[in-house]
């Protein structure tokens, strides 16, 4: 038998369509031949905290939207099966007419896979981690959609003081972690 060439290639799926891509395929490595050339089958995910109805809930979220990774070996008709997979647009390859799937550099993949394992271990408390002089947005309670700086931490409260304007007046308010998030400067 020849030397495997396996290594991980990107699947461009419709986005908010990986997760039916994944199953698709994961029932096709169990079902069929094709787990002889497809090992893994990965949508990197991040645990992202939100405040729904005054409740803190932990939510799964993509990382990379409308992508799939896959470790497979493109030999004889795998690429042509897993191109066709409902959901799938193509492979992400190189410019050209008859471009290749690029395979992703080892150095890529295990970023990628470190990131994924650490996203997922990131025990609640690591969630937010603010600095003092920081700015951010009220996104819940009655200050909702007020900007303001960090002037305090309380990291074992996870809690804030946060300086606001209210009527042109500096208004220090103590907010929970989770009643905030960082407001992006433009640069």
């Amino acid at each position: 038998m020849a030397e495997s060439k396996k290594a991980w290639y990107v699947l461009r799926a419709i986005s908010g369509k990986e997760a039916k891509v994944k199953e698709v395929l994961d029932a096709q490595m169990r079902n069929t031949d094709l787990g002889n050339y497809l090992f893994q089958v990965l949508i990197p995910t991040e645990k992202v905290l939100t405040v729904r109805n005054g409740k803190k809930v932990v939510k799964e979220k993509n990382l990379y939207s409308g992508y799939v990774f896959v470790e497979a070996d493109l030999q004889g008709e795998v690429m042509h099966t897993l191109r066709n997979t409902t959901n799938v647009i193509d492979f992400l390859k190189g410019r050209g007419k008859d471009a290749k799937p690029e395979a992703l550099r080892e150095s890529e993949v295990m970023r990628m896979l470190g990131t994924a394992d650490d996203l997922n271990e990131i025990p609640e408390e690591g969630v937010n981690d603010y600095m003092v002089g920081e700015s951010v947005k009220v996104n819940y309670g009655p200050f909702t959609g007020f900007i303001g700086e960090i002037i305090d931490v309380y990291p074992e409260k996870k809690k804030l003081k946060v300086e606001v304007k209210i009527f042109g007046r500096k208004t220090p308010l103590e907010l929970e972690n989770s009643q905030v998030e960082r407001e992006l400067r433009e640069a």
